[in-house]
Protein backbone atom coordinates (compact mmCIF):
# COMPACT_ATOMS: atom_id res chain seq x y z
CA UNK A 1 0.00 0.00 0.00
CA UNK A 2 2.91 2.33 0.69
CA UNK A 3 4.13 1.94 -2.89
CA UNK A 4 0.70 2.92 -4.24
CA UNK A 5 0.63 6.09 -2.15
CA UNK A 6 4.17 6.97 -3.25
CA UNK A 7 3.22 6.37 -6.90
CA UNK A 8 0.18 8.64 -6.62
CA UNK A 9 2.33 11.29 -4.96
CA UNK A 10 4.88 11.11 -7.78
CA UNK A 11 2.14 11.49 -10.39
CA UNK A 12 0.89 14.59 -8.59
CA UNK A 13 4.41 16.04 -8.38
CA UNK A 14 5.10 15.47 -12.07
CA UNK A 15 1.76 16.88 -13.19
CA UNK A 16 2.09 19.83 -10.84
CA UNK A 17 5.52 20.69 -12.20
CA UNK A 18 4.23 20.50 -15.79
CA UNK A 19 1.29 22.81 -15.03
CA UNK A 20 3.53 25.23 -13.12
CA UNK A 21 6.25 25.42 -15.77
CA UNK A 22 4.18 25.13 -18.96
CA UNK A 23 0.62 26.34 -18.31
CA UNK A 24 -0.09 27.41 -21.90
CA UNK A 25 1.20 24.13 -23.33
CA UNK A 26 -0.94 22.18 -20.87
CA UNK A 27 -4.01 24.20 -21.92
CA UNK A 28 -3.27 23.40 -25.57
CA UNK A 29 -2.88 19.72 -24.77
CA UNK A 30 -6.20 19.71 -22.88
CA UNK A 31 -7.93 21.38 -25.82
CA UNK A 32 -6.47 18.75 -28.14
CA UNK A 33 -7.68 15.98 -25.81
CA UNK A 34 -11.20 17.43 -25.75
CA UNK A 35 -11.22 17.44 -29.55
CA UNK A 36 -10.36 13.72 -29.73
CA UNK A 37 -13.07 11.06 -29.93
CA UNK A 38 -13.55 9.04 -26.76
CA UNK A 39 -12.34 5.88 -28.49
CA UNK A 40 -8.94 7.44 -29.19
CA UNK A 41 -8.57 8.55 -25.56
CA UNK A 42 -9.59 5.10 -24.33
CA UNK A 43 -6.99 3.38 -26.52
CA UNK A 44 -4.30 5.87 -25.48
CA UNK A 45 -5.19 5.29 -21.82
CA UNK A 46 -5.03 1.53 -22.21
CA UNK A 47 -1.64 1.76 -23.93
CA UNK A 48 -0.32 4.08 -21.20
CA UNK A 49 -1.59 1.70 -18.50
CA UNK A 50 0.04 -1.26 -20.22
CA UNK A 51 3.37 0.54 -20.61
CA UNK A 52 3.23 1.60 -16.95
CA UNK A 53 2.49 -1.98 -15.89
CA UNK A 54 5.44 -3.29 -17.89
CA UNK A 55 7.76 -0.67 -16.40
CA UNK A 56 6.67 -1.49 -12.83
CA UNK A 57 6.93 -5.21 -13.54
CA UNK A 58 10.43 -4.82 -14.99
CA UNK A 59 11.64 -2.74 -12.04
CA UNK A 60 10.06 -4.99 -9.39
CA UNK A 61 11.15 -8.27 -11.01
Amino acid sequence: MDDLIVAIGLVLVIEGVLYALFPEAMQRMMAMAIAQPGRVLRIAGLIAALVGFVVVWAVRR
